[in-house]
This record gives C-alpha cells, sequence and structure tokens, in this order.
C-alpha cells in the first residue's frame, strides 16, 4: 500500500502538489484558528482528493473545534474520511492509530501534562503498523531552533520500546521536516509549512 502523508497545512492546502497514492494520511493542524468555517473548508478539500481511495484525519494544536465541540467539527466531515482521535482502524490488514494529544504550549487544543500523555500512549495497540500522532517523540524531528526539543520523552520510550510500529507520523515541529529511521521504525514528520508557515514541504511518500 502506498501512502501520501502531510500535515499542518493551516488552510495552504491548496498549495500542495499531491502525488497518487493508495491513501492519504493528515497528521493534524488543518485548520489555523480551528474555527468551524475553517473545518468545514478544510473537510471540503479532503473530501474532495478523489485519487486516494482512502483519507485518514487526525487533530491537531490548532483545531480546537475538535476539542471544545466535537460533534460539530465531525458534522463537517464526509463519510470518505476517517477521522481518528485515540482510536485505530484496520484497512487492508494494516492497522492505524490516531492520536491528538501533546505536550503543554501555550493554550492550545489537546494540551496534555507529560505524565497525563503516558496514559495515551500506553492504550495504543501493540501490533500498531502506523501510527498517527501530531506531536513528535523527544528527539526525533521535534527540534526547534529557540528552544531546543519540544518533543513527548514518554512517546519515545512507548514507541522505541513498546509499540515498534512499522512508520510513524507526525508534524507540529514544523522545522522539523523530514525522515528518520530508528531500529526497524521509519519516523516521518510531515509539516508542509516551515517555520514561517511557507508552504514549502512536499507531501511524503512511503510504502508499506
Amino acid at each position: 500500500m502506498k501512502l501520501c502523508i502531510i500535515s499542518d497545512t493551516h488552510l495552504k492546502h491548496k498549495f500542495l502538489k499531491l502525488p497518487d497514492a493508495d491513501l492519504i494520511i493528515h497528521c493534524g493542524d488543518g485548520t489555523s484558528m480551528g474555527k468551524e468555517h475553517e473545518v468545514h473548508d478544510f473537510f471540503k478539500w479532503y473530501a474532495s482528493l478523489g485519487q486516494y481511495k482512502y483519507k485518514i484525519f487526525i487533530a491537531g494544536n490548532h483545531d480546537f473545534l475538535f476539542e471544545r465541540n466535537r460533534s460539530l467539527a465531525l458534522s463537517h466531515k464526509s463519510a470518505n474520511i476517517i477521522y481518528l482521535e485515540d482510536s485505530g482502524v484496520e484497512i487492508e490488514g494494516i492497522k492505524f492509530w490516531g492520536t491528538p494529544v501533546q505536550k503543554i504550549f501555550y493554550n492550545w487544543a489537546f494540551n496534555r501534562a507529560e505524565d497525563v500523555l503516558e496514559k495515551y500512549w500506553q492504550i495504543i495497540p501493540n501490533d500498531t503498523d502506523v501510527l498517527i500522532t501530531h506531536s513528535p517523540p523527544f528527539m526525533i524531528g521535534d527540534y526547534v531552533w529557540r528552544s531546543g526539543n519540544q518533543g513527548s520523552p514518554s512517546l519515545r520510550k512507548e514507541v522505541l520500546e513498546r509499540i515498534k510500529p512499522k512508520i510513524h507520523c507526525f508534524g507540529h515541529i514544523h522545522e522539523g521536516y523530514g525522515i528518520n529511521k530508528i531500529d526497524d521504525t521509519i519516523f516521518i514528520n510531515a509539516s508542509n509549512l516551515d517555520e514561517n508557515y511557507n508552504c514549502i514541504n512536499d507531501p511524503i511518500l512511503i510504502e508499506i
């Protein structure tokens, strides 16, 4: 199965040049401030991507409506979009799990203290093939030049020591765009916008 992975488009999704694949994954922050009209605009575009048989989306820290009024946010979602929030789905034998939570960062959405985050990571099944988080693990695609590594230490521990997915994709830290491999896991920071919110990073295409 060929996967197209994107993240942190912040309503600039129409600037993307999307490659063909079987499935597209958006790792959160489809909106700018998570307002209802932004969610509607994003979902309308995402649903229109007919080149993908499957479409998966998780929320990010900018996608406020999904935390404040989840049912209202999802009322704008078409049936051809799979939304994951601390939940999973199996597609053609491949097991996906998605979660929007992240370390506390000002007053954005889905903020959780590190000791609380551990409980979210612990419910991720051992047999997850593709893990989708908004936040990166510590020291993997998480470096911010002004403040250092911003990923979750407990997420890193769970992913590397227990879950060991084939692919772990995320975004959130725009400066961390790129691919890393540790042991048998491929880590992908798929942020399409750079730190200045310019849409310059290409979607990442990978096969599983």
